[in-house]
């Protein structure tokens, strides 16, 4: 290998970028404010921060949040939609769900309006068999007439195409001839499984992103090609791996929560080779508090997400819990004279009121900055020379202290409580109400502020130690240099394992492999190895909700022989017995869908270059007085990178580094592992 992989990770307030010299082993980190409206200015800046000449990269991973932005802030294409008839209001009426559970009423307007869905004569039925073949005149009448309505992208939505996309495809063809770019989206490409409005929400939401996602790519892409960048651009994907950016722009759909899956797969990365398997993540950014789980090694997948109410998008995804409470999110005391944290953020623009750039009103930041706890003098990002401490003050007292009743450091103590409470319920979302004992975990905090909050969720939650990584300001950056190229399928097959058609089933199987092959072909990068991965969705007849069948398949030379169903019986009964503790003797087991993955492993660096490489004795660089449990504390300051292995150090103490602050707060000490991490854990007899 030669030359530099560069992570990219584009947050609501900052721009993170990783950058890993191949030649050396050695590590670099910038991190600058994120640019809007148009997120490349930032992404383009923080690369030039530590490379001057972009034709020394090779790699360059990119976590974006363009897509995910575009759906929160119903910013994407005036999309049209060409379905079946009789079908026009699927995605309006969703499952019947509403938005307040137990509300009496709730507005809900899809993403494509109902005049820009056009209905055309066509079925297939749900055993593949065509009764009435797709009238291709109707089809082009239709695009014509979402092209005069000014709709730039369009998804093709028809009955069971699942099951038999002949009809959808022969109208896809029609509208690609007249449609004038690329973003026409067919349900039948983009997801070819049961259930209607998952199908069709998906797609819509793929066509929908389009042109937003494709334009933003492109114009990264051009200005990384003029700046003399001629390696392999990828992006990575809500599964945890990447994919090309030709993918991306035909499957920007896949892209939602990218930037958090990169997070939680360095996170994985990191703590297996610390020597810990079970992990839970929590990403603090400017905006939202992310939190996820990793038993045994592994990341937890969803099969689909809601982006937000009624945007629901079925596609593989690391699983994560967002809750509004990041660096920027801001404190407001509500008519009852409870305090609350979020969601509204200030984001990078105007930005906690310390950054002294118009906002008035206090954030989770503006808190730890009276505090004592973040550095006026040495704000990370680069974007300031000192923060206002007084305006922060004044702001906490104005809307939070004189509401309440509290003095100064009492507000901002209570605005750190309620934060730390809500970030302790996120975990215990993930962890207590799934089954898991949190005791069993490590915490691993990340992103800008995570770090700062270490403490206060070992003592919130019961978990027993805090793993905070080398550079856990640009983790997901990191993730992104990390993360495999994964390619993901799914096949309906609908059968009782008693009526398979073993063939049938290896066929898909085969041509599974033989796509994602394909594309990792295509791929201008270095693999160390490839794996296939297949498993099934089932269920008993008459069981809504399945479980996901592991399968064991022998490939050889890519060829894939498909298993008996005396062994796809035998595997359900061991994922059922695993979930559900029992089976159901006498029942009858069904097939609902294939799911297979195609993996290309991509080359991982060695985190002991990372490592410190200085010795000695650990000294502080400064003290100050920093604020705990209602007094003020004389507080030893760190340079974080420039301590040695196997320091440790007993709190109150604050570890400074360019892209984050640790906090070790009284009763905890912190220790540095072999590679650079900081394990915060109880001191020693204080447990």
């Amino acid at each position: 290998m030669s030359g530099r992989m560069i992570g990219v990770d584009v947050g609501g307030t900052f721009t993170d970028v990783f950058v890993l010299n191949e030649t050396d082993g050695t590590a670099a980190v910038a991190k600058v404010p994120t640019t809007r409206p148009d997120q490349s200015g930032g992404f383009l800046d923080g690369i030039g921060r530590e490379v001057s000449d972009l034709s020394e990269i090779s790699v360059v991973v990119h976590g974006t949040t363009a897509g995910t932005n575009a759906l929160l802030e119903r910013k994407g294409a005036k999309t049209g939609v060409i379905c079946t008839e009789g079908l026009r209001d699927v995605l309006e009426m969703r499952r019947r769900d509403r938005p307040r559970t137990w509300g009496l009423r709730g507005d809900f307007e899809p993403v494509v309006d109902r005049r820009d869905r056009l209905e055309v004569p066509e079925r297939t039925l749900a055993s593949g068999d065509i009764r009435t073949p797709v009238d291709l005149d109707a089809v082009r009448k239709a695009a014509e007439q979402l092209l005069d309505q000014k709709c730039e992208a369009v998804s093709i939505l028809f009955a069971n195409s699942y099951a038999n996309p002949s009809n959808e495809a022969a109208a896809v063809a029609a509208v690609r001839e007249i449609w004038p770019n690329p973003h026409v989206s067919a349900s039948s490409e983009i997801l070819p499984e049961i259930r209607e409005f998952e199908r069709f929400s998906t797609t819509a939401l793929n066509a929908y992103l389009q042109p937003e996602v494709s334009g933003y790519l492109g114009r990264l892409e051009d200005a990384l090609k003029r700046g003399g960048f001629d390696g392999e651009f990828m992006i990575v994907q809500s599964n945890g791996g990447v994919m090309a950016v030709d993918t991306a722009c035909r499957l920007p759909v896949r892209t939602a929560l990218s930037g958090p899956a990169a997070g939680v797969i360095a996170a994985g990365y990191i703590a297996q080779s610390a020597g810990f398997d079970n992990i839970i993540t929590g990403d603090m950014g400017g905006t939202s508090f992310d939190v996820s789980l990793i038993a045994e090694g592994h990341s937890m997948l969803s099969p689909q997400t809601s982006i937000d109410f009624g945007m629901v998008v079925r596609a593989p995804m690391i699983e994560i819990t967002t809750i509004g409470a990041g660096g920027g999110s801001i404190a407001w005391v509500d008519k009852g004279g409870l305090l609350n944290i979020g969601p509204e953020s200030a984001g990078s623009t105007p930005g906690p009121v310390a950054y002294g750039q118009g906002n008035t009103r206090p954030t989770v930041t503006d808190a730890n900055v009276v505090l004592g706890r973040i550095d006026p003098d040495n704000p990370i990002g680069g974007k300031l020379e000192r923060l206002d401490v007084e305006a922060a003050k004044k702001a906490i007292d104005e809307h939070v202290g004189k509401p309440l009743g509290l003095e100064t450091m009492q507000a901002a103590e209570a605005i750190l409580k309620v934060a730390n409470s809500r970030m302790a319920g996120a975990i215990r979302l993930v962890s207590i109400e799934r089954g898991f004992d949190p005791k069993r975990f490590a915490f691993m905090p990340f992103g800008g502020g995570g770090a700062l909050h270490a403490g206060a969720m070992l003592a919130e939650v019961g978990i027993a130690r805090a793993i905070v990584p080398r550079y856990p300001g640009v983790t997901s950056a990191m993730g992104c240099v990390i993360a495999d190229m994964r390619q993901d399928f799914v096949q309906t097959i609908n059968t009782l394992v008693s009526g398979l058609n073993e063939a049938a089933l290896g066929d898909y199987m085969q041509s599974h492999t033989d796509q994602g092959m394909a594309l990792l072909d295509a791929a201008r990068t270095t693999f160390e190895a490839r794996e296939v991965s297949f498993e099934l969705d089932m269920a008993y007849v008459g069981q809504t909700h399945t479980v996901a069948v592991p399968l064991t398949v022998a490939v050889q030379d890519w060829q894939v022989t498909p298993p008996s169903k005396a062994e796809i019986e035998k595997a359900f009964d061991a994922a059922y017995q695993g979930t559900f503790g029992r089976l159901l003797k006498g029942g009858t087991r069904r097939i609902l869908n294939l799911r297979s993955a195609v993996t290309g492993k991509r080359p991982k660096f060695d985190l002991s270059t990372l490592a410190p490489t200085t010795s000695g004795e650990a000294v502080p660089k400064s003290k100050r007085q920093v604020h705990f449990e209602d007094d003020w504390h004389e507080t030893a300051i760190y340079d974080r990178l420039a301590l040695p292995v196997g320091t440790v150090i007993t709190g109150p103490a604050i570890l400074e580094q360019p892209d984050t602050t640790v906090l070790i707060e009284p009763h905890l000490q912190g220790r540095v592992d072999s590679f650079g991490n900081t394990i915060i854990e109880p001191a020693e007899g204080k447990a």
